[in-house]
């Protein structure tokens, strides 16, 4: 197979992201992979669409510290693709990250990511369902027992009403965005920095507030969905407890988060067991659930990482497996002869 990875920016990547894990482990079933960036799409003037990719300059690596080396060195090379001749776009991009200063590129994976179903290219996470899944609120399409109470405002006396009927306190974050930039914690209405955050974060657009869950002091847990089913190799759940640093709400790792251990209870089957239908209706091929107690704050669809951490935590490569499940789709895409949606073959 020959998989692109669609990705913000080269120049962002990092050995530690998912992303150089996955590429990692389809050149090491022997694959070939290609970056993608916003702007390397081409629809020419006879409706072909081709891609310019950046390709590594080897196949052979062993870690991703090399691979990623290599990728930010040199020796890459761009090289033009027809689609046809890409097995697998693997939207691998974060919106949020150019809603501000890239507007154009926002939303490029998945509009050309439509285009490239089209002609038989399996894309992942379906385009079609990215689409319905550009904000938070996506989270409201789920059944309402595995979600936090929320309300999305940008009324300030709305939001204060809110947390007047939450005993435990609130979290305050914008509607657009990820990697836990602008949430905070309100303990009460009366908080004397609620019109100060109110501001800084209804800046961005809507606000979402949502029922503090007091077991979130103690981190939440990223639990990987591959197919609408939880992510499983040798025995282990693809999951770990992301514990938040000292005096933080967030468990971000980039806000140091750390990575734990976790065993997973049956109350985390069970969410995933409720969220699966609408998963695998909207052929979301990987996510990453973040559970706190009974309940999940957020669904993951862009680009869920932490499989890195869990190969550390559990010494098993679960990036094998994703790369595995595409080589499944591939083969029966190529056995029903594109009978198949994109959507429902993102998901077999």
């Amino acid at each position: 197979m020959r998989i692109a990875f669609f990705v913000n920016s080269i120049a962002d990547e990092t050995p530690q992201y998912t992303t150089t894990a996955l590429a990692l482990a389809a050149l090491n079933r022997g694959h070939e992979i290609c970056y993608v960036t916003p702007a390397g799409f081409v629809l020419s003037p006879d409706d072909g669409l081709s891609v310019r990719g950046l390709v590594l300059p080897s196949s052979g690596y062993k870690k991703p510290e090399t691979l990623h080396k290599d990728l930010q060195g040199d020796g890459t090379e761009t090289k033009k693709f027809d689609m046809a001749e890409i097995d697998v776009l693997f939207l691998r991009n974060d919106p949020s990250l150019d809603v501000t200063e890239r507007p154009w590129a926002a939303h490029a994976g998945t509009l050309f990511g439509r285009l490239a179903a089209r002609r038989g290219t399996l894309v992942v996470n379906d385009p079609d369902g990215l689409a319905q899944a550009q904000n938070k609120l996506y989270l409201q399409d789920f059944p309402a027992s595995v979600r936090p109470a929320t309300l999305v405002s940008k009324n300030i006396e709305e939001i204060r009403a809110f947390i007047e009927g939450e005993k435990k306190g609130a979290i305050i974050k914008p509607l657009q965005g990820s990697g836990g930039k602008n949430v905070f914690k309100i303990a009460s209405p009366k908080d004397q920095n609620l019109n100060q955050i109110f501001e800084a974060v209804s800046g961005e657009g809507y606000l979402i507030a949502q029922s503090f869950i007091p077991e979130a002091s103690e981190g939440d847990v990223r639990f990987f969905v591959m197919n609408g089913r939880p992510l499983v190799r040798d025995g282990r759940y693809a999951a770990f407890r992301r514990v938040p640093a000292e005096g933080e709400i967030r468990s971000n790792v980039h806000v140091g988060g750390g990575p734990a251990a976790v065993e997973v209870t049956p109350a985390m089957l069970s969410i995933v067991e409720a969220v699966r239908p609408k998963l695998v209706e909207d052929g979301m091929f990987l996510v990453g659930l973040d559970i706190v107690g009974e309940k999940i704050l957020e669904i993951n669809v862009f680009t869920p990482g932490g499989l890195g951490n869990l190969s550390q935590l559990y010494g098993t490569n679960f990036s094998d497996s994703v790369i595995a499940a595409l080589e499944d789709k591939i083969a029966i895409r190529d056995a029903y002869g594109g009978r198949l949606s994109n959507s429902r073959l993102a998901t077999l």
